[in-house]
Protein backbone atom coordinates (compact mmCIF):
# COMPACT_ATOMS: atom_id res chain seq x y z
CA UNK A 1 0.00 0.00 0.00
CA UNK A 2 2.81 2.39 0.86
CA UNK A 3 4.45 1.71 -2.50
CA UNK A 4 1.19 2.46 -4.31
CA UNK A 5 0.67 5.69 -2.36
CA UNK A 6 4.24 6.69 -3.02
CA UNK A 7 3.78 6.01 -6.71
CA UNK A 8 0.54 7.98 -6.83
CA UNK A 9 2.19 10.81 -4.94
CA UNK A 10 5.06 10.92 -7.41
CA UNK A 11 2.60 10.92 -10.32
CA UNK A 12 0.76 13.82 -8.73
CA UNK A 13 3.95 15.78 -8.31
CA UNK A 14 4.78 15.08 -11.94
CA UNK A 15 1.31 16.19 -13.04
CA UNK A 16 1.54 19.30 -10.89
CA UNK A 17 4.97 20.10 -12.30
CA UNK A 18 3.69 19.60 -15.83
CA UNK A 19 0.65 21.72 -15.06
CA UNK A 20 2.76 24.60 -13.85
CA UNK A 21 5.10 24.59 -16.87
CA UNK A 22 2.73 23.35 -19.57
CA UNK A 23 2.22 26.78 -21.12
CA UNK A 24 5.94 27.47 -21.15
CA UNK A 25 6.61 24.04 -22.61
CA UNK A 26 4.05 24.67 -25.34
CA UNK A 27 5.67 27.98 -26.13
CA UNK A 28 9.07 26.35 -26.33
CA UNK A 29 7.65 23.67 -28.59
CA UNK A 30 6.12 26.25 -30.91
CA UNK A 31 9.25 28.34 -30.99
CA UNK A 32 11.64 25.47 -31.51
CA UNK A 33 12.00 24.54 -35.21
CA UNK A 34 13.36 21.14 -34.25
CA UNK A 35 10.53 20.01 -31.95
CA UNK A 36 8.88 17.83 -34.55
CA UNK A 37 11.94 17.23 -36.71
CA UNK A 38 13.19 14.41 -34.53
CA UNK A 39 9.84 12.61 -34.84
CA UNK A 40 9.01 13.25 -38.51
CA UNK A 41 11.08 13.47 -41.66
CA UNK A 42 11.49 16.22 -44.19
CA UNK A 43 7.89 15.85 -45.29
CA UNK A 44 5.41 14.21 -42.84
CA UNK A 45 4.28 10.70 -43.78
CA UNK A 46 6.95 10.40 -46.48
CA UNK A 47 10.35 8.71 -46.29
CA UNK A 48 13.27 11.13 -46.57
CA UNK A 49 14.36 9.38 -49.77
CA UNK A 50 11.10 10.42 -51.44
CA UNK A 51 11.24 13.90 -49.91
CA UNK A 52 14.72 14.49 -51.34
CA UNK A 53 13.43 13.40 -54.75
CA UNK A 54 10.70 16.03 -54.48
CA UNK A 55 13.03 18.82 -53.37
CA UNK A 56 15.46 17.98 -56.16
CA UNK A 57 12.71 18.78 -58.67
CA UNK A 58 11.90 22.21 -57.21
CA UNK A 59 13.36 25.15 -59.22
CA UNK A 60 16.51 26.46 -57.53
CA UNK A 61 15.13 30.03 -57.44
CA UNK A 62 12.98 28.91 -54.47
CA UNK A 63 15.76 27.27 -52.45
CA UNK A 64 16.63 30.30 -50.32
CA UNK A 65 13.03 30.51 -49.08
CA UNK A 66 12.74 26.75 -48.59
CA UNK A 67 15.76 26.82 -46.27
CA UNK A 68 13.68 28.78 -43.76
CA UNK A 69 11.03 26.03 -43.48
CA UNK A 70 13.04 24.02 -40.96
CA UNK A 71 16.52 23.05 -39.96
CA UNK A 72 16.10 19.70 -41.69
CA UNK A 73 15.14 21.39 -44.96
CA UNK A 74 18.05 23.79 -44.66
CA UNK A 75 20.48 20.93 -44.14
CA UNK A 76 19.04 18.97 -47.04
CA UNK A 77 19.16 21.90 -49.48
CA UNK A 78 22.68 22.83 -48.31
CA UNK A 79 24.02 19.31 -48.76
CA UNK A 80 25.74 17.80 -51.77
CA UNK A 81 23.29 14.88 -52.10
CA UNK A 82 20.46 16.96 -53.51
CA UNK A 83 22.67 18.56 -56.18
CA UNK A 84 24.10 15.22 -57.25
CA UNK A 85 20.54 13.96 -57.52
CA UNK A 86 19.55 16.98 -59.61
CA UNK A 87 22.21 16.09 -62.16
CA UNK A 88 21.04 12.46 -62.23
CA UNK A 89 17.43 13.54 -62.73
CA UNK A 90 18.31 16.15 -65.32
CA UNK A 91 16.85 18.94 -63.22
CA UNK A 92 20.06 20.92 -62.74
CA UNK A 93 19.85 24.54 -63.86
CA UNK A 94 22.43 26.77 -65.50
CA UNK A 95 22.46 30.31 -64.13
CA UNK A 96 24.32 33.44 -65.14
CA UNK A 97 26.33 35.29 -62.46
CA UNK A 98 27.31 38.91 -63.05
CA UNK A 99 29.83 40.89 -61.00
CA UNK A 100 29.18 44.64 -60.84
CA UNK A 101 31.00 47.59 -59.33
CA UNK A 102 29.08 50.33 -57.51
CA UNK A 103 30.43 53.79 -56.68
CA UNK A 104 34.00 52.66 -57.33
CA UNK A 105 34.19 51.02 -53.91
CA UNK A 106 31.75 48.11 -53.78
CA UNK A 107 31.48 44.81 -55.63
CA UNK A 108 28.12 43.06 -55.93
CA UNK A 109 27.29 39.67 -57.44
CA UNK A 110 23.90 38.92 -59.00
CA UNK A 111 22.57 35.57 -60.17
CA UNK A 112 20.06 35.26 -63.03
CA UNK A 113 17.72 32.31 -63.42
CA UNK A 114 17.09 32.35 -67.20
CA UNK A 115 13.97 30.18 -66.99
CA UNK A 116 12.10 32.62 -64.73
CA UNK A 117 14.08 35.78 -65.57
CA UNK A 118 14.40 36.38 -61.82
CA UNK A 119 17.53 37.78 -60.15
CA UNK A 120 19.09 36.99 -56.78
CA UNK A 121 21.79 39.00 -55.05
CA UNK A 122 24.61 36.96 -53.58
CA UNK A 123 26.06 37.62 -50.11
CA UNK A 124 28.62 40.40 -49.96
CA UNK A 125 31.98 39.23 -51.18
CA UNK A 126 34.61 39.24 -48.40
CA UNK A 127 37.61 41.47 -48.74
CA UNK A 128 40.96 41.44 -47.04
CA UNK A 129 43.28 43.64 -45.11
CA UNK A 130 46.96 43.15 -45.81
CA UNK A 131 49.04 43.28 -42.65
CA UNK A 132 52.27 41.30 -43.01
CA UNK A 133 51.87 38.39 -45.41
CA UNK A 134 55.48 37.30 -45.29
CA UNK A 135 55.44 37.14 -41.50
CA UNK A 136 51.95 35.81 -40.84
CA UNK A 137 51.26 33.84 -44.02
CA UNK A 138 47.64 33.11 -44.72
CA UNK A 139 46.64 34.25 -41.25
CA UNK A 140 47.61 37.78 -42.19
CA UNK A 141 44.48 38.13 -44.29
CA UNK A 142 41.68 39.55 -42.18
CA UNK A 143 38.14 39.26 -43.49
CA UNK A 144 36.17 42.50 -43.37
CA UNK A 145 32.46 43.14 -43.69
CA UNK A 146 32.62 45.49 -46.61
CA UNK A 147 34.04 45.14 -50.09
CA UNK A 148 36.88 47.46 -51.01
CA UNK A 149 37.27 49.48 -54.16
CA UNK A 150 38.39 48.42 -57.60
CA UNK A 151 40.22 50.40 -60.24
CA UNK A 152 39.82 50.55 -63.98
CA UNK A 153 42.45 48.63 -65.90
CA UNK A 154 43.38 51.72 -67.90
CA UNK A 155 43.87 53.86 -64.79
CA UNK A 156 45.91 51.12 -63.17
CA UNK A 157 48.25 50.72 -66.12
CA UNK A 158 48.64 54.46 -66.46
CA UNK A 159 49.67 54.68 -62.82
CA UNK A 160 51.98 51.68 -63.18
CA UNK A 161 53.97 53.37 -65.91
CA UNK A 162 53.91 56.88 -64.46
CA UNK A 163 53.70 56.55 -60.67
CA UNK A 164 54.57 53.50 -58.62
CA UNK A 165 52.81 54.90 -55.57
CA UNK A 166 49.41 54.92 -57.28
CA UNK A 167 48.37 51.78 -55.40
CA UNK A 168 49.11 53.15 -51.94
CA UNK A 169 45.60 54.58 -51.66
CA UNK A 170 43.86 51.57 -53.20
CA UNK A 171 42.04 49.29 -50.79
CA UNK A 172 41.34 46.45 -53.26
CA UNK A 173 41.52 46.00 -57.02
CA UNK A 174 42.47 43.69 -59.82
CA UNK A 175 40.90 40.41 -58.70
CA UNK A 176 40.14 37.67 -61.24
CA UNK A 177 37.05 35.44 -61.26
CA UNK A 178 36.24 31.92 -62.41
CA UNK A 179 33.60 29.20 -62.00
CA UNK A 180 34.22 25.46 -61.65
CA UNK A 181 32.55 22.45 -59.99
CA UNK A 182 29.54 24.33 -58.67
CA UNK A 183 31.40 27.28 -57.10
CA UNK A 184 32.48 30.81 -57.96
CA UNK A 185 36.08 31.81 -57.30
CA UNK A 186 37.65 35.23 -56.75
CA UNK A 187 41.43 35.26 -56.97
CA UNK A 188 44.20 37.66 -56.01
CA UNK A 189 44.09 41.41 -56.48
CA UNK A 190 45.77 44.24 -54.61
CA UNK A 191 45.50 45.34 -51.00
CA UNK A 192 47.50 48.41 -50.00
CA UNK A 193 49.68 48.04 -53.11
CA UNK A 194 50.56 44.42 -52.32
CA UNK A 195 49.63 41.63 -54.70
CA UNK A 196 47.71 38.93 -52.86
CA UNK A 197 47.73 35.15 -53.03
CA UNK A 198 44.28 34.72 -51.51
CA UNK A 199 41.45 32.80 -53.14
CA UNK A 200 37.79 32.99 -52.06
CA UNK A 201 35.13 30.49 -53.01
CA UNK A 202 31.37 31.03 -53.08
CA UNK A 203 29.50 27.80 -52.39
CA UNK A 204 26.07 27.98 -54.05
CA UNK A 205 24.64 25.24 -51.85
CA UNK A 206 25.71 26.90 -48.59
CA UNK A 207 25.22 30.45 -49.96
CA UNK A 208 28.40 31.73 -48.36
CA UNK A 209 32.01 32.70 -49.06
CA UNK A 210 35.04 30.93 -47.62
CA UNK A 211 38.81 30.97 -48.11
CA UNK A 212 40.58 28.12 -49.82
CA UNK A 213 44.25 27.33 -50.41
CA UNK A 214 46.02 30.47 -51.70
CA UNK A 215 47.95 30.69 -54.95
CA UNK A 216 51.68 30.13 -54.82
CA UNK A 217 52.29 33.65 -56.17
CA UNK A 218 50.54 36.90 -55.33
CA UNK A 219 49.10 38.38 -58.50
CA UNK A 220 46.56 40.94 -59.73
CA UNK A 221 44.91 41.32 -63.13
CA UNK A 222 45.68 37.71 -63.93
CA UNK A 223 43.72 35.66 -66.47
CA UNK A 224 41.73 32.54 -65.67
CA UNK A 225 40.42 29.59 -67.65
CA UNK A 226 38.75 26.23 -67.00
CA UNK A 227 39.98 23.03 -68.61
CA UNK A 228 39.16 19.46 -67.56
CA UNK A 229 37.35 20.80 -64.47
CA UNK A 230 40.51 22.52 -63.23
CA UNK A 231 41.12 26.23 -62.73
CA UNK A 232 44.14 27.71 -64.54
CA UNK A 233 45.68 31.08 -63.71
CA UNK A 234 48.32 32.83 -65.83
CA UNK A 235 50.14 36.15 -65.89
CA UNK A 236 49.05 39.26 -64.08
CA UNK A 237 51.32 41.59 -62.17
CA UNK A 238 52.95 41.57 -58.78
CA UNK A 239 54.98 44.03 -56.76
CA UNK A 240 58.62 43.45 -56.02
CA UNK A 241 61.51 45.53 -54.75
CA UNK A 242 61.74 47.46 -58.02
CA UNK A 243 57.99 48.08 -58.24
CA UNK A 244 55.27 46.42 -60.25
CA UNK A 245 56.38 43.77 -62.70
CA UNK A 246 54.48 41.50 -65.12
CA UNK A 247 54.31 37.78 -64.40
CA UNK A 248 54.92 34.94 -66.82
CA UNK A 249 54.19 32.21 -64.27
CA UNK A 250 51.12 29.96 -64.37
CA UNK A 251 49.47 27.51 -61.98
CA UNK A 252 46.45 25.22 -61.78
CA UNK A 253 43.95 24.57 -58.97
CA UNK A 254 42.17 21.28 -58.30
CA UNK A 255 38.98 22.01 -56.34
CA UNK A 256 38.62 18.35 -55.31
CA UNK A 257 41.97 18.28 -53.51
CA UNK A 258 42.09 22.03 -52.70
CA UNK A 259 45.67 22.17 -53.99
CA UNK A 260 47.61 24.37 -56.41
CA UNK A 261 50.27 23.04 -58.77
CA UNK A 262 52.70 25.03 -60.87
CA UNK A 263 52.84 24.57 -64.63
CA UNK A 264 55.52 25.87 -67.03
CA UNK A 265 55.65 29.65 -67.31
CA UNK A 266 54.58 31.40 -70.50
CA UNK A 267 57.69 31.85 -72.69
CA UNK A 268 56.55 35.24 -74.12
CA UNK A 269 58.64 34.35 -77.15
CA UNK A 270 57.82 37.55 -79.06
CA UNK A 271 59.03 39.68 -76.15
CA UNK A 272 62.41 37.93 -76.19
CA UNK A 273 63.27 39.01 -79.75
CA UNK A 274 63.01 42.79 -79.42
CA UNK A 275 65.84 44.45 -81.37
CA UNK A 276 67.23 46.65 -78.58
CA UNK A 277 67.59 46.56 -74.84
CA UNK A 278 65.82 49.94 -74.71
CA UNK A 279 62.67 48.51 -76.29
CA UNK A 280 62.89 45.43 -74.11
CA UNK A 281 62.88 47.65 -71.02
CA UNK A 282 60.23 50.02 -72.39
CA UNK A 283 57.69 47.50 -73.69
CA UNK A 284 56.10 45.37 -71.00
CA UNK A 285 54.73 41.93 -71.96
CA UNK A 286 51.30 41.07 -70.60
CA UNK A 287 48.66 38.37 -71.04
CA UNK A 288 45.49 40.07 -72.26
CA UNK A 289 43.08 37.15 -72.08
CA UNK A 290 42.65 33.39 -71.83
CA UNK A 291 40.10 30.94 -73.14
CA UNK A 292 39.62 27.17 -73.22
CA UNK A 293 39.21 25.91 -76.80
CA UNK A 294 39.57 22.47 -78.38
CA UNK A 295 41.19 20.97 -75.29
CA UNK A 296 43.87 23.66 -74.88
CA UNK A 297 44.28 27.08 -73.29
CA UNK A 298 44.78 30.04 -75.65
CA UNK A 299 46.41 33.15 -74.17
CA UNK A 300 46.60 36.31 -76.35
CA UNK A 301 49.47 38.63 -75.43
CA UNK A 302 50.53 42.24 -75.94
CA UNK A 303 53.51 44.51 -75.47
CA UNK A 304 52.58 47.89 -74.12
CA UNK A 305 53.90 51.28 -73.19
CA UNK A 306 51.02 53.40 -72.03
CA UNK A 307 48.87 54.36 -73.85
CA UNK A 308 50.03 52.12 -76.69
CA UNK A 309 49.37 48.38 -77.00
CA UNK A 310 51.08 46.21 -79.60
CA UNK A 311 49.53 42.83 -80.28
CA UNK A 312 52.12 40.09 -80.51
CA UNK A 313 49.89 37.09 -81.06
CA UNK A 314 49.89 34.74 -78.14
CA UNK A 315 50.71 31.28 -76.84
CA UNK A 316 48.84 28.01 -76.33
CA UNK A 317 49.13 25.63 -73.38
CA UNK A 318 48.54 21.92 -73.99
CA UNK A 319 47.94 19.99 -70.74
CA UNK A 320 48.63 16.67 -72.48
CA UNK A 321 52.28 17.56 -73.05
CA UNK A 322 52.49 20.22 -70.31
CA UNK A 323 54.11 22.81 -72.57
CA UNK A 324 53.49 26.06 -74.44
CA UNK A 325 53.50 26.66 -78.19
CA UNK A 326 53.01 29.71 -80.38
CA UNK A 327 49.43 30.69 -81.18
CA UNK A 328 48.35 30.42 -84.83
CA UNK A 329 49.14 33.70 -86.57
CA UNK A 330 45.64 34.40 -87.85
CA UNK A 331 44.09 33.81 -84.44
CA UNK A 332 46.44 36.17 -82.63
CA UNK A 333 46.44 38.94 -85.22
CA UNK A 334 42.68 39.01 -85.70
CA UNK A 335 41.57 38.64 -82.08
CA UNK A 336 39.37 41.69 -81.34
CA UNK A 337 40.59 43.85 -78.45
CA UNK A 338 38.59 45.61 -75.75
CA UNK A 339 39.59 48.59 -73.60
CA UNK A 340 43.23 48.66 -72.46
CA UNK A 341 44.13 45.84 -74.85
CA UNK A 342 41.96 43.26 -73.04
CA UNK A 343 40.74 40.47 -75.33
CA UNK A 344 37.43 38.90 -74.44
CA UNK A 345 36.08 35.65 -75.86
CA UNK A 346 33.80 32.73 -75.02
CA UNK A 347 33.44 29.17 -76.25
CA UNK A 348 29.88 28.12 -77.11
CA UNK A 349 29.18 24.55 -78.22
CA UNK A 350 32.81 24.14 -79.27
CA UNK A 351 32.98 27.40 -81.26
CA UNK A 352 35.15 30.35 -80.19
CA UNK A 353 33.41 33.75 -80.36
CA UNK A 354 34.58 37.28 -79.74
CA UNK A 355 33.07 40.74 -80.09
CA UNK A 356 34.66 43.46 -82.21
CA UNK A 357 33.58 46.73 -80.53
CA UNK A 358 32.87 50.05 -82.17
CA UNK A 359 32.58 53.65 -81.03
CA UNK A 360 29.11 53.99 -82.57
CA UNK A 361 25.81 52.44 -81.55
CA UNK A 362 24.72 49.19 -83.22
CA UNK A 363 27.99 48.81 -85.13
CA UNK A 364 29.80 46.12 -83.13
CA UNK A 365 30.32 42.70 -84.72
CA UNK A 366 30.34 39.12 -83.46
CA UNK A 367 33.19 37.06 -84.88
CA UNK A 368 33.85 33.34 -84.79
CA UNK A 369 37.26 31.74 -85.19
CA UNK A 370 37.64 29.29 -88.06
CA UNK A 371 40.48 26.99 -87.02
CA UNK A 372 40.73 25.45 -90.48
CA UNK A 373 41.29 28.80 -92.23
CA UNK A 374 43.02 30.34 -89.17
CA UNK A 375 40.83 33.43 -89.45
CA UNK A 376 38.14 35.33 -87.58
CA UNK A 377 34.89 35.64 -89.53
CA UNK A 378 31.89 37.90 -88.94
CA UNK A 379 28.67 36.03 -88.11
CA UNK A 380 26.61 38.97 -86.85
CA UNK A 381 26.84 42.73 -87.26
CA UNK A 382 24.90 45.68 -85.91
CA UNK A 383 25.18 44.32 -82.38
CA UNK A 384 23.09 46.67 -80.19
CA UNK A 385 25.81 47.84 -77.80
CA UNK A 386 26.16 51.44 -76.71
CA UNK A 387 29.47 53.25 -76.43
CA UNK A 388 30.59 53.45 -72.79
CA UNK A 389 34.05 54.95 -73.11
CA UNK A 390 34.45 55.39 -69.35
CA UNK A 391 33.31 51.90 -68.45
CA UNK A 392 35.79 49.24 -67.39
CA UNK A 393 33.76 46.56 -69.18
CA UNK A 394 31.12 48.01 -71.55
CA UNK A 395 30.09 44.48 -72.47
CA UNK A 396 30.56 40.87 -71.38
CA UNK A 397 30.22 37.56 -73.21
CA UNK A 398 28.76 34.35 -71.81
CA UNK A 399 27.85 30.85 -72.90
CA UNK A 400 24.43 30.11 -71.38
CA UNK A 401 22.01 27.32 -72.29
CA UNK A 402 24.17 26.42 -75.26
CA UNK A 403 23.85 29.87 -76.83
CA UNK A 404 25.92 33.04 -77.06
CA UNK A 405 24.88 35.87 -74.74
CA UNK A 406 26.06 39.48 -74.65
CA UNK A 407 25.64 41.44 -71.42
CA UNK A 408 25.68 45.22 -71.63
CA UNK A 409 23.82 48.30 -70.33
CA UNK A 410 21.32 50.57 -72.03
CA UNK A 411 21.00 54.34 -71.84
CA UNK A 412 18.81 54.07 -68.74
CA UNK A 413 21.36 52.12 -66.71
CA UNK A 414 19.62 48.77 -67.09
CA UNK A 415 21.64 45.60 -67.48
CA UNK A 416 20.61 43.80 -70.67
CA UNK A 417 21.19 40.09 -71.12
CA UNK A 418 20.85 39.46 -74.86
CA UNK A 419 20.69 36.04 -76.46
CA UNK A 420 21.83 35.44 -80.02
CA UNK A 421 21.16 32.47 -82.28
CA UNK A 422 24.41 32.84 -84.17
CA UNK A 423 24.25 29.25 -85.34
CA UNK A 424 21.28 30.17 -87.52
CA UNK A 425 23.32 32.89 -89.25
CA UNK A 426 20.19 35.04 -89.49
CA UNK A 427 20.81 38.31 -91.41
CA UNK A 428 20.83 41.41 -89.24
CA UNK A 429 17.76 43.61 -89.15
CA UNK A 430 17.60 47.08 -90.58
CA UNK A 431 19.06 49.96 -88.55
CA UNK A 432 15.59 51.24 -87.72
CA UNK A 433 14.53 47.95 -86.14
CA UNK A 434 17.84 47.60 -84.35
CA UNK A 435 17.51 50.98 -82.72
CA UNK A 436 14.32 49.83 -81.03
CA UNK A 437 16.34 47.24 -79.19
CA UNK A 438 18.07 49.85 -77.08
CA UNK A 439 15.01 49.97 -74.86
CA UNK A 440 15.05 47.94 -71.66
CA UNK A 441 11.77 46.08 -72.21
CA UNK A 442 11.73 42.35 -72.81
CA UNK A 443 11.38 41.24 -76.41
CA UNK A 444 13.18 41.03 -79.73
CA UNK A 445 16.04 43.43 -80.35
CA UNK A 446 16.27 42.43 -84.01
CA UNK A 447 15.97 39.28 -86.05
CA UNK A 448 19.06 37.83 -84.38
CA UNK A 449 19.01 39.17 -80.82
CA UNK A 450 16.48 38.56 -78.06
CA UNK A 451 16.52 40.27 -74.66
CA UNK A 452 16.52 37.41 -72.17
CA UNK A 453 16.31 39.58 -69.05
CA UNK A 454 16.89 43.08 -67.72
CA UNK A 455 17.82 44.52 -64.36
CA UNK A 456 17.89 48.09 -63.11
CA UNK A 457 21.50 48.59 -62.03
CA UNK A 458 21.70 52.39 -61.89
CA UNK A 459 25.29 53.64 -61.99
CA UNK A 460 26.79 50.17 -61.41
CA UNK A 461 29.43 49.07 -63.91
CA UNK A 462 29.88 45.61 -65.35
CA UNK A 463 33.04 43.80 -64.26
CA UNK A 464 32.80 40.13 -65.17
CA UNK A 465 30.40 37.20 -65.55
CA UNK A 466 30.38 33.43 -65.14
CA UNK A 467 27.90 30.58 -65.60
CA UNK A 468 27.27 27.57 -63.36
CA UNK A 469 25.12 24.50 -63.89
CA UNK A 470 24.04 22.97 -60.59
Amino acid sequence: MGAILSLNNSRYRARRSCGVSSSEACKRQKLSPTFYEEEVGLIPSLPDEISIQILARVPRIHYLKLKSVSRAWRNAISGSEIYSLRKELGTSEEWLYILTKVNQDKLLWYGLDPSSSKWQRLPLMPTISFEDETRKGLGSLRLLNMVGSTLRVADFLRGWLKRNDVLEWMAFCGCAVAAVNGSLYVLGGFSKACALRCVWRYDLALNRWSEVTPMSTGRAYCKTGILNNKLYVVGGVTRGRSGLTPLQSAEVYDSHTNEWSEIPSMPFTKAQVLPTAFLADLLKPIATGMTSYRGRLFVPQSLYCWPFFVDVGGEVYDPEVNSWAEMPAGMGEGWPARQAGTKLSVTVEGELYSLDPSSSLDDAKIKVYDHQDDAWKVVADQVPIRDFADSEAPYLLASLLGMLHVITKDANGNILVMQADVHARVPSASPSSSSKGSSSRMGIVNDLWRVLSTKNAGPAELVSCQTLDI
